[in-house]
């Protein structure tokens, strides 16, 4: 019978060094701009479907 051995230091090095990585080339402004266009998103988002529930209100009556 063959065991299986999963080394989870190598898995949490790998894991660590890639998020190192992009936090390191990530700049502010990149931040800045993805928080505003989040925002700006989930509020269209939130519209659309006040705007779309109102709409089949309307109509089934």
């Amino acid at each position: 019978m063959e065991q299986h051995y999963f080394d989870n230091t190598t898995k949490a090095g790998t894991a660590a060094g890639t998020l190192l990585t992009i936090f390191a080339n990530i700049n502010s402004e990149d931040l800045v701009e993805t928080g505003i266009l989040a925002a700006v998103g989930a509020a269209v988002s939130f519209l659309v479907t006040i705007l779309l529930k109102a709409m089949v209100k309307y109509f089934r009556k």
